[in-house]
């Protein structure tokens, strides 16, 4: 579980770390919207997703590896919907004489575990390119207009970037109960599911009050430092929007066109030509 790369921060000096952050949420938001707009079994729009996870991947300088790492942390859900859709899905033709699997449900299940990749993907290029720091203030400017209805703009950055911060101590700590349980004699790997996720139970109760103990000291040391949220509270760096934001932003449009230009072109090919 130490391996899962989600949430976690890879410090570096390319052109993808320098860029602002709220332009960076914009496009990863923008890259979303892309990836859920691919109609179903049309491949090539995930094709020219995945060609822009990989381009942005290799000018961050953050290692391909460590980016496929974050799929560790949603294997299961990954695994579980692409189950439900082969059971679930009886539309298309049964891929053996009496099966319940049909060719419809196959591809279903694969467009879904696809999809749901690569947002993964894409949201963990996010966080190892931007820090925590940078993150939520990103946020901040983003729903700065929210500040009219008196909406917590400032605390609600910082509980997103605190979240996001403690996923990695929580997998680590997670690691460590288990090893911890496995050493006096617990067993999470034989017996059916039902058995596996009752032997769970000792691993959650002492990563919760873990949780609730790190809260806690974390709201000591804000506290012991006189932090008092957004009030007269001002910010070292100030948010600019730079070239590399601009030209961020006409590469994320030109992928969003890109996947438009595909699903109409499978609906309505004549328009093209």
């Amino acid at each position: 579980m130490r391996e899962v790369t989600f949430g976690q921060y890879f410090p570096s000096n390319s052109f993808v770390h320098k860029m602002n952050a709220s332009i960076k949420i914009l496009i990863v938001i923008a890259y979303i919207v892309a990836v859920f707009s691919v109609k179903q079994f049309h491949f090539l729009g995930f094709g020219i997703c995945l060609a822009f996870v990989i381009t942005v991947t290799a000018v961050a300088k953050v290692p391909f590896l460590k980016v496929l790492k974050s799929l560790k942390a949603i294997i299961f859900f990954i695994v579980f919907s692409a189950v439900l859709q082969l059971f679930f899905n009886k539309s298309g033709t049964p891929l053996w004489e009496g099966g319940f699997i049909t060719d419809e449900g196959l591809k279903s299940a694969i467009f879904v575990s696809v999809k749901v990749s690569l947002v993964v993907l894409g949201a963990s290029i996010l966080t190892l390119t931007t820090s925590p720091i940078e993150l939520a203030d990103g946020i901040e400017v983003l729903l700065y207009p929210l500040k009219i209805v008196r909406f917590p703009v400032h605390e609600f950055a910082l509980i997103m970037s605190i979240a996001l911060r403690f996923i990695p101590t929580l997998m680590e700590e997670t690691d460590r109960i288990i090893k911890a349980q496995k050493a006096r004699g617990a067993d999470f790997d034989s017996g059916n599911l039902f058995k596996r996720a009752k032997a769970l139970i000792p691993v959650l109760i002492p990563l919760l009050v873990s949780s609730f103990r790190s809260a806690d000291e974390l709201a000591d040391a804000m506290d012991a430092r006189c932090y008092a949220g957004s009030k007269n509270r001002t910010k070292f760096k100030k948010s600019v929007i730079t070239w590399r934001d601009l030209i961020g932003l006409i590469i994320t449009a030109g992928l969003v066109v890109a996947v438009v230009y595909c699903n109409g072109f499978y609906i309505f090919p004549a328009v093209f030509l």
